[in-house]
């Protein structure tokens, strides 16, 4: 019997089905924030092995930044300038109104919501860690509110994988795909090394606000393909 015209046949089993890239950026995000959970238990508790790593690193570093002053320079340019929370939100939102710009208002709103989400979970758990930073005698650098998880870890790789999730649906691919993925790994594990370098963070913050930032991207880009999916049915 022919179909009305008012009506279309039900989606298949296999269209209904998740995208491959769609799970893994899921299963990514779902063991993003279950590590990120089980290191903060372990910041508030404190877990003393943990401490003691932390402080054995930064300590380690925080030498090396007090006796080589020209590297120290760098490292603080790197941080304060480059890979700056301000810069990465900057260059999110200039990306943003691209986006608006080109009509592509949808990915646009999930971009801008993706950066606030990321700024909004940091500061959160900033407010409820309430970790000190590091303090030193000889200090070479200073920083403001609580150490975890790292601000600037985190909105770098909120920014950078935002970038390259909107890289990839562009259609990047090949040398430039490849340029985009290493200068995106030189940034996030720059400003990570940046932080425990000058003494303004511990390791473990800065990994927590790594595995936090793939989370919000894992998150971005797994709702984003179920709104799409959403709006066409």
């Amino acid at each position: 019997m022919p179909l009305s015209p008012r009506l279309s046949p039900a989606p298949s089993q296999e269209a209904r089905r998740p995208a491959p890239r769609a799970t893994a950026a899921a299963r990514t995000g779902t063991v993003c924030v279950a590590l990120s959970a089980v290191l903060t238990v372990l910041v508030v508790l404190p877990w003393p092995p943990l401490l003691a790593f932390d402080r054995d690193v930064a300590e380690a570093l925080h030498s090396t930044a007090v006796t080589e002053p020209a590297l120290t320079r760098v490292n603080r340019v790197l941080t304060d300038w480059v890979w700056d929370p301000w810069t990465m939100r900057l260059l999110a939102a200039t990306v943003t109104v691209w986006l608006w710009v080109r009509r592509e208002r949808l990915l646009s709103v999930w971009v801008a919501a993706a950066s606030a989400l990321g700024a909004a979970v940091q500061q959160s758990l900033k407010a409820v860690a309430g970790r000190e930073r590091p303090r030193w005698p000889d200090p070479v650098d200073s920083a403001q509110y609580a150490a975890f998880p790292s601000g600037h870890a985190m909105t770098a790789v909120v920014t950078c994988g935002l970038l390259l999730w909107l890289a990839r649906r562009y259609g990047a691919s090949g040398p430039t795909w490849a340029a985009g993925v290493a200068l995106a790994v030189v940034s996030v594990a720059g400003v990570g090394f940046t932080r425990v370098y000058l003494g303004v963070h511990w390791p473990t913050d800065v990994v927590a606000g790594w595995l936090l930032g793939a989370a919000v991207v894992a998150l971005t880009a797994v709702s984003y393909d179920r709104a799409v999916l959403s709006r066409r049915r």
